[in-house]
């Protein structure tokens, strides 16, 4: 086989001086701000060179034992993230410990910002956080996507797809972020990513927007991308080093699946179209990283005031006590799936099966 080669375009071209003053002080346009413009110009400056040097990772410290190379530094900030993680994926994995389901209310709609309202997804998936409650043994952590929108410096920063050039340069949990040079910090993804792991099962909840998923929730599908395939050893890359990754990947890569045998419900709502393939698409995904559907009763889609005016949608929903009766239902078929699992009952029809076609 050929040996990998890295393809380049064009050369960086950072921007001028002024251009990051003008972006830097948009953060400040309050004119409250003007009374410590003596301060900021300080703090601009500083921005400034961390920039233009690349101070991507100002902390690091050496990997140490359990890493490829372990005199190779890494960045702090990422080591903390790998350490909750592997902390998450030993309480996980605990026979002592209670099931927990990860209920993720993928909605950006919020109360506390505009709209001013409430989100029907919000409300279904406080539906099957209330059932998933009412069982023993099983405890529920309700991941909010709306939070994005109304709390203060909450973000999470897009996929830059390392996994296409090469699986080993994505790293597990994602290296990509923060990145200081460019502003990017308060990557919300190095919380969630231990919420994934330490889940037994995971249930999502979303509306249809244009026939996809909200852009907020689909910015953490695609960085869950590193949980499929992704490299838990960043040293064996020198950090990003696309050609070390491609020399790796042609060796031979394994694909860990991180998240695998975690199961897993879908419920889609829409008002006029798309829930059905909004719902197959999101069951392909968690199929794809080795997660386990909880049978059809957990996988639904579905209409909330279908055709009718936006305005009166909570009093559709109001009368539609079915749907939240499916949704306790697929609530109570996912902890049965968790149970079956963890008791070591369940087995897939094709575990002993091998995939010919396998990367």
């Amino acid at each position: 086989m050929a040996q990998p080669t890295v393809r380049r375009q064009s050369k960086y071209v950072a921007l001028t001086k002024e251009q990051f003053r003008e972006r830097f002080f948009a953060r400040f346009y309050d004119p409250a701000f003007d009374e410590v413009k003596a301060e900021l110009e300080k703090v601009f400056e500083k921005a400034w060179d961390g920039y233009i040097v690349y101070r991507k990772s100002p902390r690091k410290r050496t990997a140490g034992k359990g890493f490829a190379d372990a005199k190779f530094e890494l960045p702090m900030e990422w080591l903390d993230t790998r350490a909750k993680v592997q902390a998450a994926e030993k309480r996980q994995k605990d026979p002592k410990s209670r099931s927990r389901i990860l209920i993720v209310n993928g909605s950006t709609r919020s109360e506390h910002t505009c709209p001013g309202e409430i989100s029907k997804t919000r409300r279904l998936a406080q539906q099957a956080q209330k059932t998933i409650e009412s069982l023993r043994g099983f405890e529920v952590d309700f991941l909010d996507i709306s939070t994005l929108a109304d709390e203060p410096y909450k973000t999470i920063f897009p996929c830059k797809a390392c996994v296409s050039t090469a699986p080993p340069l994505c790293h597990w949990p994602c290296s990509c972020y923060p990145n200081h040079a460019m502003g990017q910090v308060n990557d919300w993804m190095n919380e969630i990513y231990p919420r994934w792991v330490a889940a037994h099962g995971v249930m999502i909840l979303c509306p249809v927007h244009w026939y996809q998923a909200p852009a907020s929730l689909k910015l953490m599908i695609d960085r869950l991308v590193c949980a499929d395939g992704g490299n838990p050893d960043p040293t064996t890359t020198k950090g990003k080093n696309p050609l070390l990754a491609k020399q790796l990947e042609i060796k031979g890569w394994s694909y860990p699946k991180h998240l695998a045998g975690r199961a897993f419900s879908v419920i889609a709502h829409g008002d006029a179209a798309g829930p059905e393939n909004l719902r197959r698409m999101l069951t392909d995904w968690l199929t794809d990283m080795e997660m386990i559907p909880a049978g059809p009763t957990a996988l639904i889609d579905t209409w909330v005031g279908w055709y009718q005016p936006y305005a009166t949608s909570h009093d559709d929903l109001d009368k539609d006590k079915d749907l939240f009766a499916e949704v306790s239902n697929a609530a109570r078929a996912l902890a049965n799936m968790v149970q079956l699992i963890r008791a070591g009952k369940y087995h897939a029809p094709d575990e002993k099966l091998r995939d010919p076609r396998e990367k």
